[in-house]
């Protein structure tokens, strides 16, 4: 056992557990799978927890070459959807000896600057989203263990992808809004050549599609609410409508505006809904229908997926599920 005073090692862990130290750096390795049983993992935790143990970090990083730092690229920091996905990241890296860099990509897409001198030096993995993939070039991002979000799974950068079930949560959308009547759809489609928001559309085209009687207009906007005021009034006044489906709550929020500057109201006369489900939703009168996205699970399996790439194993696989909550902004069309 430590003596009082002195910092446990690895030694006084295997004593207290009842187990070698090479099981002990097995287990507090995150490599003990198949080596030593779930119990006896269970037994050299517990035993960790209770002596305060922590690993000497610096001296393993000399053996293995590894700095234990993550790179977290994402969009320009606009919403708190990527700030949740960050905080579920390095919850999870911290649990594994891990820290995690957030680099948001200058403007939300395009290239950025190299954030190290060598990122191949300073980082053991990256985890980025597909919003800002073009960063990756510039930070040689592409070259490293890499795991990939709201990405095609066919076509993706990286060695895993994770994905929230964004196709379903259009699917419903689209249904709570088929089941009240509506026929006559306008898309405010978020104006970023991302994969995520090409499943949106495609989703809401093919489900609206398969209803007779059906229109879907589509309007593009920059992710900003003027932008998105800007856009939907436009959209609005050359076409009638009864429901505006929006890519995202912040595009939902300038439409409230256009629908109002058009002296209609929500939902009497157009229903409106949103995707993200940010503090923005029950912010605005009334409180909007959106889907929820779990970001901090979603930045929480991008770190699992990056750690069993980096440890050779098979990354879970399955979209996160999402889940649409009805609130004030939807209602059954007008009469005509």
């Amino acid at each position: 056992m430590a003596r009082a005073g002195t910092r446990p090692t690895s030694r006084d862990v295997a004593e207290v557990a009842g187990v070698s130290q090479a099981a002990v750096s097995l287990v507090l390795g995150e490599k003990w799978r198949g080596r030593v049983s779930e119990a006896t993992a269970e037994r050299v935790r517990e035993a960790a927890r209770d002596l305060g143990y922590r690993p000497n970090l610096a001296a393993r990083n000399l053996r293995l070459g590894r700095t234990r730092t993550v790179l977290l690229v994402v969009p320009a920091l606009t919403t708190e959807f990527f700030a949740g996905v960050y905080t579920g990241a390095a919850r999870v890296a911290a649990e594994h000896g891990f820290g995690v860099v957030l680099y948001p990509s200058p403007e939300g897409i395009g290239p950025a600057r190299d954030p190290f001198a060598s990122a191949q030096a300073a980082l053991d993995g990256v985890i980025a989203s597909s919003m800002a993939a073009d960063a990756l070039t510039a930070i040689r991002g592409d070259q490293l263990p890499l795991v990939m979000l709201d990405s095609d799974p066919a076509g993706s950068l990286g060695a895993a992808t994770v994905n929230l079930d964004i196709a379903d949560g259009v699917r419903q959308v689209t249904e709570h809004l088929l089941g009240l009547g509506h026929r006559r759809f306008l898309h405010l489609a978020a104006d970023v050549p991302s994969w995520t928001f090409e499943v949106r559309a495609r989703e809401l085209a093919t489900r609206v599609g398969a209803v007779p009687g059906t229109t879907v207009h589509t309007a593009r906007a920059p992710i900003s609410i003027g932008g998105a005021l800007t856009a939907a009034e436009s959209a609005l006044r050359g076409h009638r409508v009864t429901a505006v489906v929006c890519d995202d709550d912040k595009l939902a929020a300038g439409a409230y505006k256009a629908v109002r500057r058009l002296g209609l109201r929500i939902p009497d006369d157009i229903s409106v809904t949103g995707l993200d489900d940010l503090a923005l939703a029950t912010a605005i009168d009334p409180e909007l229908t959106t889907v929820r996205l779990d970001a901090e699970l979603f930045g929480e399996r991008g770190m699992r997926a990056l750690l069993a790439v980096l440890e050779g194993r098979e990354p879970d696989r399955g979209d996160i599920p999402v889940e649409l909550v009805v609130r004030g902004s939807t209602a059954p069309p007008p009469a005509p």
